[in-house]
């Protein structure tokens, strides 16, 4: 039975530790907190089969830039990390071109367009299920001539099979109770999915992984050794591991791996917020998105969880206060009449590529494969990005173009 490390216990290395002990894989699996601990424990917990549509659209040169001159936008910057920002911002809005978005919408939709589906094959059978629920979507806008400026973006959608139904007028209030009179038309999309409880979801995975017979360390991978071109052993704080074959899903955190290996990935943080409000009053009967403030809602186990923003700076630094006070008032002002005992703020790290693209691959023919930076999309196509990478291990050729994805695109392939 051949082993192999899996570097990283969010929701795509425990998808490909599950995976890979499908196809009959000894797994150890190795994170330096516990398993769901990272993005995969705040996102807002959407399985976002629709979500194929980058930042990075042409509209972005008009945007960002009165996004960051207005204090009170979904768009934030850790100014005095702009300079280190700087090379990796540049081939970013490189992207926001029509040519660019299409190609990435072209590649994002097989990663993401069944990912439902996706996670109910990894979990089937098992307890772990009940956190996956099917739900509609709806876009929120303030009214119907918002969403039409949104056209660009909505043809994108439609292409990828995500075509929306239009509620309007007080049929939005019908649809949705919660929703305030700011509210006027919303675009639904059918047949999508959602997690009620991400943490939770992840750990059970992880808990399943290990009653299926496999290891957790947890512990900080200290080096990765590449002798002659082959992978030999990941070191921990506490102990050698020797292996042929391993796997950096590690997240933001993989830029720092990857520098052990003096391989520079082009690899930023877009710095994403939640705010959970504890016993709310009232709930939607589905997920939505807010257009205006550019964060999801999330009818969770827990309460309602509102999860946005995009701050642009340092995986090592702590939270800021203005992304949290901005999404609570646009919760007050979608959802007046909505009250609750408390709030829990967190803040985590999206790791970004300058295509919008996740790295899912072998660098080289070292043994050594990659499965990180999907931006906003981490826990939609964590469940496919792990069947993947077991498959590629297996050398099983996936049955969808996998160059797209390879790590050789930013000299991280060339072993």
């Amino acid at each position: 039975m051949a082993k192999v490390v899996v570097i990283g216990a969010g929701i795509c290395g425990v998808s490909t530790a599950l995976w890979l002990q499908k196809l009959g894989s000894e797994v150890i699996l190795i994170d330096k907190g516990r398993p769901g601990l990272g993005a995969s424990f705040g996102n807002a917990g959407l399985l976002a089969q629709w979500a194929v549509v980058p930042v990075t659209t042409p509209s972005l040169w008009r945007d960002a830039p009165k996004y960051l001159l207005t204090p009170n936008s979904p768009l934030f910057m850790k100014w005095g990390y702009f300079p280190k920002l700087l090379p990796w911002l540049t081939q970013y809005l490189s992207q926001a071109n029509d040519a660019a978005t299409q190609r990435t919408v072209t590649h994002l939709t097989p990663l993401l367009s069944d990912a439902v589906d996706q996670h109910r094959s990894m979990v089937q059978g098992s307890k772990v299920a009940r956190w996956i629920r099917d739900s509609k979507l709806s876009y929120a806008y303030k009214s119907q001539s918002h969403f039409d400026a949104d056209a660009y973006s909505w043809s994108l959608k439609e292409q990828a099979g995500f075509g929306p139904t239009l509620i309007t007028g007080d049929a939005v209030q019908e649809e949705e109770p919660i929703l305030g009179p700011a509210t006027r038309c919303l675009a639904v999309i059918e047949g999508q999915g959602h997690i009620t409880n991400p943490g939770q979801y992840i750990a059970e995975l992880a808990a399943l992984f290990k009653e299926n017979g496999g290891r957790f360390i947890q512990s900080e991978v200290q080096d990765i050794q590449i002798i002659n071109g082959k992978l030999r052993c990941i070191e921990t704080a506490d102990e050698n591991i020797a292996c042929d074959t391993a796997v950096i899903t590690a997240g933001i955190w993989s830029k720092d791996l990857m520098k052990k290996l003096g391989l520079s990935v082009p690899l930023e943080t877009e710095r994403g917020y939640h705010v959970l409000y504890q016993n709310p009053s009232q709930m939607p009967r589905n997920p939505m998105m807010m257009v205006s403030g550019k964060f999801g809602v999330n009818p969770m186990e827990m309460g309602l969880r509102c999860a946005g923003t995009v701050e642009l700076g340092d995986h090592h630094a702590g939270p800021s206060p203005a992304p949290i006070r901005f999404l609570k008032q646009q919760v007050a002002a979608v959802f007046p009449d909505l009250k609750f005992t408390g709030t829990e703020e967190w803040m985590g790290f999206r790791p970004s590529t300058p295509d919008s693209l996740p790295l899912i691959g072998e660098i080289g023919s070292t043994g050594l494969y990659t499965g990180f930076g999907h931006q906003h999309v981490g826990l939609t196509a964590g469940a496919k990005t792990g069947r993947l990478i077991a498959q590629l291990i297996h050398k099983q050729p996936p049955n969808i173009d996998m160059t797209p994805y390879h790590p050789a695109r930013y000299g991280a392939g060339q072993g």
